[in-house]
Parts: C-alpha cells; sequence; structure tokens
C-alpha cells in the first residue's frame, strides 16, 4: 500500500488547520485531537501513514505517557513521528528522542521549513524500511546457503553473508549492475592491494586488511540504491542537476552503511563507510564529495577508485561501450580518467597482466 497519509496528532484546532494548508496538496489528511483517536487512526490507517506529526503535550497525566505508549505498540518503529514542540517544551525534546520521535517542529510554524523537514524525514524513514525489507530477504537466501559457507572462517562467512548477498539482492532489486561487477570489483581490489602491500610497506597493509578492504569494495556504490531510475538509468548525458543528483550516492551510501546495515564487524564498517563514501576523490583534489587531496584519501579509497575506474572503461555502462583494454589502460596511466598517485599507477602497472586477466574471467555476457 502506498503511504500517502499524514496524521496530525494535535489538540489545538489552530494547529491542525495551518498544518493542513501546509500539506493538504501533497497528503490526504487525517486528524487526532486525543489519545483514543489517535490510536484508533493509527490501527486502522498505519501502513498507508507516511508520518505523523505529534504534540507531546495533548493532555494527559504524564506528558509522555501517551508516547511511551504508541512506542510499546511498535508505532515509532513502523512511522516516523514528528514532535511538535516549543521554547518552553524545549526540556521534553531529548526524552521524545529516546521514545523513537525522528525530529521536531517548532511553533509558530514556517510553511517552507515544516514541508521540507517532513519531505525528507518521511524519504529517510522510506530508504529505512527499503533497506530494511533487501537485509531480510537477504537473511532468507543466507540460511539456504549456510552449507557453502562452512569451509570460510566466521569473519569470512559473516562478510559473505553481509555484503557479497546483501549487495546481490539490492542490485537484483534495482538492476543497476551486474553480478560480475561486484566480483571483478573484488577480485582487482584484492590485486592491487597485494600490489601495495609489496611496492609501499609504509601503507602498513597486511593480507588481512587487504583481504577486509576487497569485501568492502562490494559496498561501494550502494549508495545508488536511493537515486531514481530516471537518472540511474539514463543512457544520454545527465543534466549538471541529475550530476548532482547521481555525485550524492557516495553520501547516502556512507550513511546507508552507518545507519542502515549493522556490521559487527568494526573493522570492516569502517572500511565499507570510507570507501562508499570516498571512491570517487582524486589524489589532485579534484574529486568528490569531500574534496580530498593526496594521501588525504585513504589507501583502501584509493584503490577502490582505481579499480571502479578501471571497471568503468573496460565494461559496457548504459551510457557508453565498453573500451578495449589497452585503451582503457593508457587512459589511467595518461591521466584521462582522472588523477591517480605516482604510488598507485606505479602498483597498477605492475600487475596490468592480472587485471586483464580478471576482466576476462569475469566478463559480462
Amino acid at each position: 500500500m502506498i503511504s500517502n497519509k499524514i496524521l496530525i496528532f494535535e489538540e489545538e484546532e489552530e494547529s491542525r488547520r495551518k498544518l493542513t494548508e501546509i500539506f493538504q496538496d501533497k497528503y490526504q489528511i487525517l486528524m487526532a485531537s486525543n489519545e483514543r483517536q489517535g490510536i484508533e487512526v493509527l490501527r486502522e490507517h498505519t501502513s498507508a501513514i507516511a508520518v505523523v506529526i505529534f504534540n507531546l503535550l495533548i493532555p494527559a497525566r504524564d506528558n509522555f505517557q501517551i508516547l511511551e505508549r504508541l512506542s510499546e505498540k511498535r508505532f515509532l518503529h513502523r512511522i516516523p513521528f514528528i514532535m511538535i514542540t516549543s521554547e518552553k517544551a524545549a526540556e521534553y525534546e531529548k526524552k521524545a528522542y529516546e521514545c523513537g520521535v525522528v525530529s521536531y517542529i517548532k511553533k509558530p510554524f514556517q510553511a517552507d521549513a515544516v514541508r521540507l523537514l517532513v519531505d525528507n524525514m518521511v524519504k529517510t524513514f522510506q530508504y529505512k524500511v527499503q533497506l530494511e525489507l533487501v537485509v531480510r530477504n537477504q537473511n532468507e537466501r543466507l540460511k539456504r546457503q549456510n552449507d557453502m559457507l562452512k569451509q570460510l572462517t566466521e569473519k569470512q562467512r559473516h562478510m559473505n553473508e553481509v555484503l557479497i548477498n546483501s549487495l546481490s539482492n539490492i542490485v537484483e532489486f534495482r538492476n543497476l549492475e551486474s553480478e560480475q561487477h561486484i566480483k571483478r570489483t573484488r577480485e582487482m581490489s584484492l590485486c592491487l592491494g597485494k600490489s601495495i602491500m609489496e611496492l609501499y610497506p609504509e601503507y602498513e597493509l597486511t593480507q588481512e586488511k587487504i583481504e577486509i578492504i576487497s569485501w568492502a569494495s562490494s559496498l561501494h556504490d550502494i549508495g545508488k540504491i536511493v537515486i531514481p531510475d530516471n537518472i540511474i538509468l539514463k543512457a544520454g548525458k545527465l543534466t549538471p542537476d541529475e550530476y548532482e543528483v547521481i555525485k550524492s550516492h557516495t553520501t547516502k551510501g556512507a550513511e546507508i552503511i552507518e545507519r542502515q546495515i549493522q556490521l559487527e564487524d568494526k573493522e570492516l564498517s569502517d572500511y565499507a563507510y570510507d570507501i562508499a563514501r570516498h571512491h570517487h576523490e582524486k589524489y589532485d583534489g579534484k574529486g568528490y564529495p569531500d574534496g580530498l587531496k593526496g594521501e588525504e584519501i585513504s589507501i583502501a579509497a584509493q584503490i577502490v577508485s582505481l579499480v571502479d575506474v578501471y571497471d568503468a572503461l573496460t565494461s559496457k555502462r548504459v551510457y557508453k561501450a565498453a573500451y578495449d583494454i589497452e585503451k582503457s589502460y593508457q587512459m589511467i596511466i595518461n591521466g584521462q580518467s582522472g588523477a591517480f598517485s605516482p604510488k598507485m599507477i606505479k602498483a597498477f602497472t605492475e600487475i596490468r597482466g592480472e587485471l586483464e586477466q580478471i576482466v576476462k574471467k569475469y566478463c559480462d555476457d
């Protein structure tokens, strides 16, 4: 069911009227002025309610009784609640957040600010629900694959469960990249990481760290799950505005890894976050989203950045045909695909043949 309703849970009639004026052009408005009405509406329309705007100061023996009861009934887990408050009620905000409220708006209402806040909260919550569904499907799939994973170590099994299958389900859900792209990225990251480790001990890479980086690389583009289809699948040239949306997959991916995907291994989580956010940074500082320069970019992000570019050049994408291997190699060496560190280029040239074999081994059908 589409969530297209908004519940205004507010005793004051004037506040209900103003909020209705703000949202009636986008949402179907539901109202409740007391606890009994609010719970009835929530029970009847739970799956269709996009957001609840809630006044904490609805009369009750204790101001938090209503909120706590709603939290116990799991309403705050299924629907984003935004609290109406005022400067006088500031002391309540912390406890409201502890109960599960996602944000708050203050009186008097500023229509544009309130509208933007609510729209952003709805989108964020929808991303959360979408990811939870993907992860739930992934977990079911992992149960069927348990026999196949018995020979792996506990850490490797955890990586496979959370990373490979999570990403596979997301890719399948959105049809963004081929499964082969994930395999190539992972194996080329492992290969380039080993070359860096052998040539440049100052980076303090170990075999274990390289393996974690290679697994974490599988999540580098997970932020694309929230990019609209009309942009992510566009065959033609992107407009400047569309390009800005595409660029946001780095920060959105990092947010998803940090807030939605619960990785038990902190080192793996840290690598995945860093790689998702910074794999489009460039050594000359002309990358995004943070404009990092030189060794401000972690070695993990540098590795996956080069691998991602090489794979993009040698693969067919919705917006381009694949370049041949020789041309792709030369484009990277000559700096035609962005700036990489001299050390990274040296390590890349040392394993040129191995990378070519990976491209051939996992070629797209």
